[in-house]
């Protein structure tokens, strides 16, 4: 069997769960409050952001990584057997970009 408690233990434990639900209802306000939620979703859209730009870096740097590689030698010599027909594709897609440009200007 439980033991019978006093008046002033009852009293005592009331007055603790007041107190308990004082800052329970404190907390929700501050979660509840718009410049807390505000900031909540600022913080995840930056968190989102930071996470695709950090996943757009590396995947930018490895193809970088892997161009070099292709273009080059091991010791960072350029390899022209390659380097002078990617010129000439490039060269000539600008020349048509250019070309085209001028056409729809006149």
């Amino acid at each position: 069997m439980s033991e019978a408690r006093t008046p002033a233990q009852i009293e005592a434990d009331i007055v603790r769960r007041r107190e308990q639900l004082a800052i329970t209802l404190d907390e929700i306000g501050i979660r509840m409050h718009p410049k807390t939620i505000i900031g909540d979703a600022k913080a995840k859209v930056a968190s989102t952001v930071d996470q695709t730009a950090g996943r757009a870096f590396v995947a930018v740097n490895r193809v970088v990584s892997d161009v070099k590689a292709r273009l080059t030698t091991e010791d960072g010599a350029p390899r022209l057997e390659r380097v002078v027909p990617v010129a000439v594709v490039a060269l000539a897609v600008v020349g048509l970009i250019v070309s085209s440009s001028r056409r729809h200007k006149a």
